[in-house]
């Protein structure tokens, strides 16, 4: 990438991928001489990719600057041209009036790289002051956890905004310490962490033990307290009048300083005296935590067994209720088959006694016929009007009874024309035999 005109600095890398300064300010801060101080000679190049860790966010809070001595009137294309070497900017600030400003790189590794190249670097005739700002949307995580991790940390503080960073902090055997931080892009995002997280109780994992959230304390552990930066007042050259030194044995000196010592080592009995008691209560509840989730547990389970025996008895009732109701409907089935049974035979019964009763009305009506029959075949003039003039249903029963006397049976013995069971003078079946002779 060719960068606009900007410090006369050159870069090299080695092996490890940190960089190499050169021409860059010397020991004491002065810049090299050149024609145009804010001009540098060359453009340099500078391949920002090498910078760039694989998955690493860009232009995050870590990677913003704070710029500050800047000269009277710079403005915010100078400062953009300032730092053009580095890449391009995604966000630049001045504050004319009190003079500093705000710039944000790509990444943290370019960030660092500009800061060791443009502190004290002078700039329109004024050494600027160039380091890292202040994170003003960080917080500290406390009580993590054994088994949380850098991702498990950012899924966790994601409900709250979008995280730059989440680290869990550990110490030089790579184990956890049971502290974090976690950057977020904005500071409402932070500020809703952190009320969220003090109003309830936020857990991370399975273990009922709620992490702490407070404000990140900053600290400029890059520079530290450089000897120009201290203000150099009465009480300092009162401070400075002897050197660094050991307190000899006897002296005024030695004693109080005896006293200082004893007083910091009952401190720090003290703060061990907490960590003990603070150990021993987080064991004790531990303990009494294990109980209880042993009680509830065995509650749950004393729920779960009601709650089952009372499924299986609301089962059996509906078991019983659907049993009853098949017996019933095989009752209704069985009395609705007899009925139908009763019915079927009544009316068999009804139907042969009609058939009964027609064949014998029917059998009567033919004997009838067959004895008019005979009687008007024998020649004798007898007809139905000489018999009681119409026939009919009553002249046949009348002649029907008129003739039942002079039938044979027990004591009669009647013999007309060598026939027996036919009426006095009347033809039988032999005379009719005996005229077909003649």
């Amino acid at each position: 990438m060719q960068g606009n005109r900007g410090p006369q600095h050159n870069h090299g890398h080695n092996r490890q991928g940190e960089y190499l300064k050169t021409d860059g300010p010397n020991s004491n801060g002065q810049q090299p001489e050149t024609s145009d101080q804010t001009n540098p000679n060359a453009a340099l190049t500078l391949d920002l990719q090498s910078f760039r860790k694989p998955g690493e966010k860009t232009f995050t809070q870590r990677s913003r600057l704070f710029v500050g001595n800047l000269p009277t009137g710079i403005t915010e294309d100078d400062l953009e041209k300032l730092f053009a070497k580095y890449g391009k900017a995604s966000e630049i600030f001045i504050n004319k009036e009190r003079g500093f400003g705000f710039i944000r790189l790509e990444t943290r590794i370019i960030a660092e790289i500009a800061r060791a190249e443009l502190d004290d670097y002078v700039f329109k005739g004024r050494p600027i002051r160039v380091k890292f700002a202040t994170h003003g949307a960080a917080l500290s995580v406390k009580n993590l956890p054994e088994f949380v991790s850098n991702d498990l940390l950012e899924e966790a503080f994601a409900i709250f905004g979008q995280v730059e960073r989440a680290v869990v902090i550990v110490d030089d055997r790579g184990r956890p310490t049971g502290k974090g931080i976690v950057e977020f892009t904005s500071k409402p995002a932070a500020r809703k962490a952190l009320d969220k997280c003090n109003d309830g109780a936020f857990l991370l994992t399975a273990f009922p033990r709620p992490i702490t959230v407070e404000p990140m304390e900053q600290f400029d552990e890059d520079e530290g307290l450089t000897e120009k930066l201290i203000n150099k007042n009465q009480q300092y050259h009162k401070e400075r009048e002897q050197p660094p030194r050991f307190a000899q044995p006897g002296s005024f000196e030695y004693e109080y300083a005896m006293r200082w010592k004893a007083l910091m080592e009952m401190e720090k009995q003290q703060y061990e005296m907490v960590d003990r008691n603070m150990k021993e209560a987080q064991e004790k509840l531990e303990a009494e935590m294990e109980a209880a989730r042993h009680e509830h547990q065995v509650m749950l389970m004393r729920q779960d067994l009601l709650r089952r025996q009372e499924e299986l008895r609301r089962m059996e009732e509906l078991h019983n209720q659907e049993v009853q109701k098949r017996k019933q409907a095989e009752l209704r089935q069985e009395e609705e088959r007899r009925r139908r049974e009763e019915e079927m035979r009544m009316r068999n019964e009804e139907m042969m006694k009609r058939q009964q009763e027609g064949f014998r009305s029917n059998f009567s009506e033919n004997r009838e016929q067959d004895m008019m029959m005979h009687m008007g075949g024998h020649g004798m003039g007898m007809n139905r009007n000489s018999l009681g003039g119409n026939s009919g249903p009553a002249n046949s029963a009348a002649l029907a009874a008129e003739s039942t006397p002079m039938m044979a049976g027990p004591g009669n013995n009647m013999a007309v024309g060598g026939q027996s069971g036919f009426p006095r003078g009347l033809p039988g079946p032999g005379d009719y035999n005996k005229q077909r002779r003649f």
